[in-house]
């Protein structure tokens, strides 16, 4: 059967949802409509699979900027799909990188993985067969799966090293082994209350005692200053990504505000 998920979100007199089906043995389609909160008019229905790569991407390359060390210049990244893309791209964006590793299931997927992100970015990446060859001694790590499994153990982390770990959005889901989240000097979210009913990686720690939900701060917070990103340059900092309606909302008005700025699209009757 087809399932349908929505979330909302009012932004800057604007209000919006966010819209996907799923069914069985076909692509997840994702739209974005964004409404004036003025009138209640339909602005924009778009086409939201590229946009939301992006801004999930967008939201890991924020807290690298302000959670990973200023000299952070390599990066492991285990998964090669299309939205460890835009997590590669966004913590280049923010850091001096210099080289990468990249570690799938796959070895076809990883090897076109590496060759078209190094062409893209102008670094060095290599395919790996492991993914604790693949974060070892990484100064940044991204976990971007749909596994149900850990793929990360902690034992294979270095001191100073920052995650963003964005693939595990659902609480039976888990990227994470306990070892790499109890090592976890600072551990953030987009949202709090959020993760509590959906990041496993964090739920299954805390229902054993590993870690206390009072230490997980927000990455609104670490923004705004009230919570640090980072103390010492040997802290393991940890991003635990799980998506908010409002980002999706943010980054559909700034491609309406765009092609309107550009002409593109089709105009609706």
């Amino acid at each position: 059967p087809l399932q349908l998920h929505v979330r909302r979100s009012p932004w800057c007199r604007r209000h919006g949802l966010k819209a996907y089906g799923v069914a069985p043995g076909n692509p997840v389609k994702f739209y974005v409509q964004l409404f004036s909160t003025e009138t209640g008019e339909l602005l924009a229905l778009l086409e939201a699979g590229d946009l939301g790569q992006v801004r999930t991407g967008a939201a890991s390359g924020i807290a690298t900027k302000y959670m990973a060390r200023e000299d952070s210049a390599t990066v492991g990244v285990i998964g090669s799909g299309y939205q460890a893309r835009t997590q590669l791209e966004a913590v280049c964006n923010v850091r001096p990188i210099k080289s990468a590793r990249v570690f799938s299931r796959n070895p076809e997927r990883r090897e076109r993985f590496a060759t078209r992100m190094s062409e893209r970015l102008g670094i060095e990446i290599s395919p790996v067969d492991s993914g604790e060859e693949c974060v070892s001694d990484a100064d940044v790590v991204i976990t971007m799966t749909s596994t149900n499994r850990p793929v990360l153990n902690g034992e294979w982390l270095s001191e100073g090293t920052h995650i963003n770990a964005a693939g595990a959005n659902h609480w039976m889901r888990r990227e994470l082994d306990g070892d790499a989240v109890r090592r976890s000097d600072i551990i953030v979210t987009d949202d709090i209350e959020q993760a509590k009913m959906e990041c496993g990686d964090l739920i299954y720690p805390a229902e054993l005692g590993s870690i206390r939900w009072e230490q997980v701060r927000s990455l609104a917070d670490v923004v705004g200053g009230s919570a640090p990103g980072r103390r010492t340059d040997s802290d393991i900092t940890l991003f635990e990504s799980q998506g908010l309606a409002v980002q999706d909302i943010t980054t559909g008005i700034r491609v309406y505000q765009l092609a309107l700025e550009q002409g593109i699209g089709s105009e609706l009757p």
